[in-house]
């Protein structure tokens, strides 16, 4: 999963890195660093919680992308609305 944060559409309401800070960095102004990040394994719950309390719905998180050559990789890669 990764986390895309769409720093045009955040307004500096710091929940995001309130909620999951391990996830997520401000800059020195409150706003989320724009830019995809990597869920690891375990955090995906909190990045859920953390998407779904964005007011501004700045953040949208994202199915790895598929691996042909891994009959494990997962084959759904749509954007998750929390």
């Amino acid at each position: 999963m990764i986390a895309r944060v769409d720093p045009a559409r955040c307004t500096g309401h710091g929940r995001c890195y309130m909620l999951a800070p391990d996830l997520f960095d401000a800059d020195d102004d409150g706003y989320s660093v724009g830019g995809d990040r990597p869920v690891p394994e375990g955090m995906e719950r909190r990045a859920r919680i953390a998407a779904a309390n964005c007011p501004e719905s700045a953040i949208h998180l994202v199915l790895d992308e598929p691996d042909p050559t891994d009959p494990q990789s997962p084959t759904d890669t749509r954007e998750e609305n929390p």
